[in-house]
């Protein structure tokens, strides 16, 4: 019988399935960088606001503790946005001229919030609750990053599972004294490989990987 095809035929055949699994790979590579970069995940990003709050300025320079604004991080899930009237409480007195302020004077005068773009957003089908990191020792700048040295407010990790797995799977290497959670330029008094253990036991903080604990 004569031969149908021509011998090159079974290079190209190998050329074409080898390429094609060759470019799937690098097709999924590329995704994969681009789900991780800044890009997609906006770490490192400030989000455009009505008011530019600086936390370096109230914070790192000021002391302003985090409760004083977000006065329900140690019992609720949510930490709370400061009403208009949290912040008039000093800028009724200081900087009462400023233009970058008008916007909060606009919102004292007519009992209409600021729509601040909410900088840590989780999917809705995740459950997080503040409070019990707090009571936990975990602190602020844990999650959010340095937020003493922010002029303006990013986000400090990805918020990924795997990124909050980090932490969830061993919480000795981030665990703190409950009284240094507030505190932005926390350094540990002893290396945490050895505080680590003795406050996960003291606190009582167990290794919790279950789907059910974020997801319910």
């Amino acid at each position: 019988m004569a031969q149908i095809f021509h011998r090159s035929t079974n290079l190209i055949s190998r050329v074409s399935i080898f390429g094609g699994l060759f470019f799937v790979a690098a097709l999924g590579a590329a995704l994969y960088l681009i789900e991780l970069s800044p890009y997609y995940t906006t770490v490192g990003e400030a989000p455009e606001q009505p008011v530019p709050f600086s936390h370096r300025h109230h914070v790192g320079e000021l002391g302003i503790d985090c409760r004083y604004c977000h006065t329900s991080v140690e019992k609720s899930s949510f930490a709370g946005i400061p009403p208009t009237q949290t912040c008039m409480s000093c800028h009724s007195q200081i900087w009462t001229n400023a233009s970058m302020l008008e916007p909060v004077r606009a919102s004292y005068a007519t009992d209409k919030s600021l729509e601040w773009t909410r900088v840590n957003a989780l999917p809705e089908f995740v459950y997080f609750d503040h409070s019990i990191h707090v009571n936990k020792g975990i602190g602020c700048t844990t999650c959010h990053g340095p937020i003493a040295s922010m002029a303006l407010t990013y986000r400090a990790g990805t918020l990924y599972m795997s990124w909050c797995l980090n932490c969830h799977r061993d919480p000795s290497k981030y665990v703190r004294p409950r009284d240094q959670v507030f505190n932005p330029t926390y350094v540990p008094s002893e290396p945490q490989e050895i505080l680590g253990p003795k406050l996960v036991k003291e606190y009582n903080i167990r290794s919790l990987t279950y789907c059910s604990t974020c997801h319910r």
